[in-house]
Formats: structure tokens, C-alpha cells, sequence
């Protein structure tokens, strides 16, 4: 959770330096660049969740015959794609 928290709090540190870069009126190209840098830092971390959600709460709800969520991993992966 720590882990997950302080990459959110780096995260939040390159949004607002690209609000920083805004209102200085920095170059497009340069504000490109940051957003791509965030769009890949989230998805990192998304990647991170699904995987400890794979390893932890989806293995636990099979375990304990909850099968149904298989179709909910089904459904976020469609939302990934």
C-alpha cells in the first residue's frame, strides 16, 4: 500500500508540474512530453494493482468459490484495452 501511495504522490507531483508548465506558458512540445511521461506512469501503475488484484483477491475469491469473479477480471481487462 505504501508503495502504491507514494507512486500516486509522484504522480501528483508531475500534474502539478505540468500546471506549473502551463501557466509559465512553456513550450507545447515540452508539455506533451510530461503528459506522455504521466499517461505511462499511471498505466504502470495500474498494471501494479491489476496484478497484486490477480494475486491476492482474485485467487482468495476463487478459493472460496466466488466464480463470478472471473467475469469482473474479464471486464477489466476489456477496460485496459
Amino acid at each position: 500500500k505504501k508503495k502504491i501511495v507514494n507512486r500516486l504522490s509522484v504522480i501528483e507531483g508531475q500534474i502539478n508540474g505540468v500546471k506549473k508548465m502551463i501557466e509559465d506558458d512553456r513550450y507545447c512540445d515540452d508539455i506533451l512530453i510530461q503528459l506522455s511521461a504521466i499517461d505511462k506512469s499511471i498505466k504502470s501503475l495500474a498494471n501494479v494493482i491489476l496484478d497484486n488484484h490477480m494475486h491476492t483477491c482474485l485467487i482468495e475469491n476463487i478459493e472460496n468459490g466466488n466464480y463470478e469473479v472471473i467475469n469482473e477480471i474479464i471486464d477489466l481487462f476489456k477496460r485496459f484495452q
